[in-house]
């Protein structure tokens, strides 16, 4: 996607609330738009949209294997509130054993490279299988989710993933998501009422105090940009 295109695109959807960007999408023309979900407070506003109004979009997440109990439940609750399928992409068996033979259970803690590593196969991967044939990625990133996502609008291009990406909720503040959420009885992460704002992996995610940078309890061991290498490369 051309970048004057993008340049447009924000400047027409800038004033647009959230169905009425919805709306204005499908008009565009896109046949294979996918919306990547981790039931997280964001994704949760946005699942509500597509279920609730039917959106010819495909919905799915990531299941790493190593994911917290009450994600799973909140993934059950949300398919049988909207009596809705969300498909789900898992590693790939035999690239995970090795890694676990090799290295053990838990090499992520011994380096960013192990890190890495392990964010790759467990999550990169299956999210290239998940996204082939699509024409339009949607997220529910947020600008204001960490420095490392600062500059997040509302449509940008993935240069990983060789994507035009949407991301509906980039301006809005999370009391504007917990508020959404609340007033639409969506279900969300029980975790999320004890300090976890950002969840990921149960191994790699930890509660953070008041004042820390929202993603200061992901990969809380090391230095880094505090992601995973799914949101790396968008330029708005």
């Amino acid at each position: 996607m051309e970048n004057h295109r993008i340049e447009k695109l924000n400047e027409v959807f800038r004033n647009f609330n959230l169905e009425e960007s919805f709306e204005n999408l499908i008009n565009l023309g896109f046949k294979n738009m996918a919306f990547s979900t981790s039931f997280g407070q964001e994704d949760q506003v946005i699942t509500d949209v597509i279920f609730k109004n039917d959106y010819p979009i495909k919905v799915f997440t990531l299941d790493t294997g190593r994911l917290f109990e009450e994600t799973y439940k909140v993934i059950d609750q949300t398919q049988k509130k909207y009596n809705k399928d969300v498909i789900t992409y898992f590693p790939n068996t035999e690239s995970v054993e090795k890694l676990v033979e090799q290295k053990g259970h838990y090499s992520f803690y011994e380096s960013v490279e192990n890190r890495k590593e392990c964010c790759s196969i467990r999550k990169v991967n299956p999210l290239q299988r998940a996204l082939k044939g699509v024409d339009l990625w949607i997220t529910g990133l947020r600008a204001s989710q960490s420095n490392s996502r600062s500059e997040i609008n509302l449509f940008g291009y993935d240069n990983a993933f060789g994507l035009p990406k949407f991301n509906p909720l980039a301006h809005w503040e999370l009391s504007t998501v917990v508020k959404y959420l609340e007033i639409n009885q969506v279900p969300q992460n029980s975790l999320h009422h004890k300090g976890f704002v950002s969840i990921g992996c149960a191994p790699c995610t930890r509660p953070i105090k008041e004042g820390d940078d929202i993603r200061a309890g992901r990969w809380w061991w090391e230095e880094s940009k505090k992601e995973c290498g799914l949101h790396l490369n968008q330029k708005s």
